[in-house]
């Protein structure tokens, strides 16, 4: 496997997919980051020269991403909830933030179903 900023991606890969295996790299973005380095779409991990291999390290250095941006994301959720938006709220309680519906869906975030007990009245 191949080692750029302390990922092995793998070898037997085509180049664009296998960048896509780092955090914060997509499709569109390793399709870029090739490009710039002058390596062939097509081509896989196992067949880049030690020079390739150098360039595309040098252009995915250029970029934020792993634990950067993941420490990035944390801190603009952490922000949206000091404010007390509308999404902090949402992320505080656990709910979805965009709108969707919470009646039948949303189990993902909502968690395990809590059953609710059943108040009697009690009448004297």
């Amino acid at each position: 496997m191949a080692r750029i900023s302390g990922i092995d991606i793998p070898k037997e890969k085509r180049g664009v997919v296998a960048l896509t295996y780092i955090f914060g790299i997509g499709s569109s973005r390793a399709k870029k980051i090739l490009t710039n380095a002058n390596v062939s779409e097509e081509k896989k991990v196992l067949d880049w020269s030690d020079e390739e291999t150098a360039n595309i390290r040098a252009e995915v250095s250029k970029l934020t991403i792993e634990g950067e941006l993941r420490a990035e994301n944390q801190i603009n959720i952490k922000r949206l909830m000091d404010i007390g938006s509308y999404r902090g709220i949402r992320h505080r309680i656990g709910l979805p933030l965009r709108g969707q519906r919470t009646k039948n869906n949303s189990r993902t975030r909502k968690g395990k179903r809590k059953t609710v007990a059943n108040k009697k009245k009690v009448t004297k």
